[in-house]
């Protein structure tokens, strides 16, 4: 797990420094610690952690940012943001809601992507 995580991480960062984020930029940071938790839940969560696989996509449009992750199926079920819990799990998607400008979820199948927006960094390139 912790290897697909982290892999997830270098992705992120590798597709968008330098042409979107500085690197040090904040939102790097804050985009990286919300696809690590959408890559953690994948393998927690779903078939994407039995053996399975997920899939990262990133956009950059006019002024956002946006991340998302796909799992390989949860029988069902989908991501759901709970009140804020005491104990040391169920606090991710809070972090989550936090942290992104957006986030959200759409089934595709059996599957589900999970995606959340950032703004983008002011008087920088976008791609379009």
């Amino acid at each position: 797990m912790d290897r697909s995580v982290r892999h997830a991480r270098r992705f992120l960062r590798d597709t968008l420094v330098p042409e979107h984020v500085e690197t040090g930029d904040e939102l790097l940071d804050d985009m990286a610690l919300v696809v690590d938790e959408f890559a953690a839940n994948c393998i927690a969560h779903t078939a994407s952690g039995r053996g399975g696989k997920f899939h990262i996509a990133l956009w950059a449009g006019e002024g956002v940012l946006r991340a998302e992750v796909t799992d390989e199926g949860a029988r069902g079920a989908r991501p759901l943001l709970r009140d804020a819990a005491d104990g040391e799990s169920g606090r991710g998607l809070q972090i989550v809601a936090a942290l992104a400008s957006r986030w959200g979820h759409r089934p595709d199948g059996p599957r589900t992507t999970v995606w959340a927006e950032f703004p983008s960094p002011a008087g920088r390139p976008r791609a379009s």
